[in-house]
């Protein structure tokens, strides 16, 4: 769903019911009528489909925007006391083959990562019996979700695999977490911070030094997934690789003004929009605009790319560091999932958690094994 910008959110009167979205593969725009934003807001976007949580109820339902298909889950209130639905982190879908639909979210309620899961039509979610602690760039593919946990000296850093509910009898129930892959260590051991993101058929993790953004490395997960920890990449076919809330990637040949083989990222030292050239180890400015200005003025197209990683501000018809984060200007009341609050306690973890947990490693806490 592409953000409009200047708080243009969906539903906006000023949008007449429409909604424009747009392919990051191929480039194409289409431009969709959904007068359902007039009671809805849209908190995710999963595998095409769009993860919306109606205003009077808090339900959320699943909306395919092309043809107006809708599957229906219970309400966000009833997770209140284990899940903050503010700050859903990775939600998936899961079609069996006999068509029972499962959806699953992460959220973080004070950084105790727990999964809600439910099938389409039931009454009530389900929280997982499990948490996790020190976890970072959660991701859906393909059904399942995938998360980087670092522990320390505990573990290392490895990637974690939620596979979708199973059914107990009549009812589902979801499984632990289990480790697949452990994320490749400086020699020096820094500390890093490691990306999950989908590029083509596969994901790829991204590996760069925790307040150092000059070095990255990029693995295959298969790769790693066989212990093969010392295989780079340097050519991705051309794409780009957006790192934010959420990781993007994104076709140059489809957007001119994106560079291939690059990995685009705030630079937050300089206070622009880096890029760093995998085939030659550099990094330059990835926009022509040069620093960036907080006064809203035309954007290139990295703005509105970068954007689509922060739901936060992507749902609301903004850009991001063009202006101030606004709160919900209307039914700001329902609308608890996505509230000021909730971003700025996402950005504060986001932020804080790589460097916090170097300090508190040792037996503090009691994450799944």
């Amino acid at each position: 769903m592409l953000p409009e910008g200047h708080g243009l959110h969906p539903g906006h009167g000023k949008l007449r019911g429409f909604i424009r979205f747009f392919n990051l593969s191929t480039g194409a725009f289409v431009r969709v009528h959904l007068p359902i934003f007039r009671d809805h807001c849209v908190l995710d976007s999963i595998d095409g489909l769009l993860m919306l949580q109606r205003d009077h109820d808090t339900a959320i339902r699943l909306l395919h925007p092309f043809t107006g298909d809708i599957l229906d889950f219970p309400p966000l209130e009833t997770l209140l006391r284990y899940v903050s639905p503010g700050s859903i982190s990775a939600a998936s879908i899961n079609v069996r083959e006999d068509e029972i639909v499962s959806l699953v979210f992460l959220g973080s309620p004070a950084g105790m990562f727990r999964a809600a899961y439910a099938i389409s039509g039931d009454q009530q979610w389900k929280v997982s019996s499990w948490c996790l602690q020190q976890i970072f760039s959660p991701m859906a593919f393909q059904g399942k979700i995938y998360v980087v946990r670092d522990r320390g000296g505990l573990t290392g850093p490895e990637v974690l695999l939620i596979d979708p509910p199973e059914m107990q009898g009549t009812e589902p129930w979801l499984p632990l977490p289990r480790s697949i892959a452990k994320c490749p260590v400086s020699a020096q051991k820094e500390p890093s911070l490691y990306y999950l993101v989908e590029c083509g058929s596969e994901i790829l993790v991204v590996a760069t030094r925790f307040g150092n953004p000059r070095k990255f490395s990029v693995h295959r997960l298969a790769h790693l997934m066989l212990g093969k920890n010392n295989v780079l990449m340097t050519c991705i076919d051309g794409d780009a690789l957006f790192l934010g809330g959420r990781n993007l990637s994104v076709s140059s040949k489809a957007f001119p003004t994106i560079v291939g083989g690059t990995i685009v990222f705030y630079y937050g030292k300089e206070h622009y929009f880096a890029q760093y050239h995998l085939s030659s180890g550099t990094f330059s400015p990835a926009s022509s605009d040069g620093y960036i200005s907080e006064y809203a003025c035309p954007c290139s197209m990295i703005y509105y790319i970068y954007t689509c990683c922060y739901r936060q501000q992507w749902n609301k018809g903004q850009l991001c560091f063009q202006g101030k984060m606004n709160k919900w200007r209307v039914k700001g009341k329902w609308r608890m999932g996505v509230s000021l609050a909730s971003y700025a306690m996402i950005l504060v973890y986001g932020v804080l958690f790589t460097y916090v947990y170097r300090l508190f490693t040792k037996g503090w806490m009691q994450p799944i094994d």
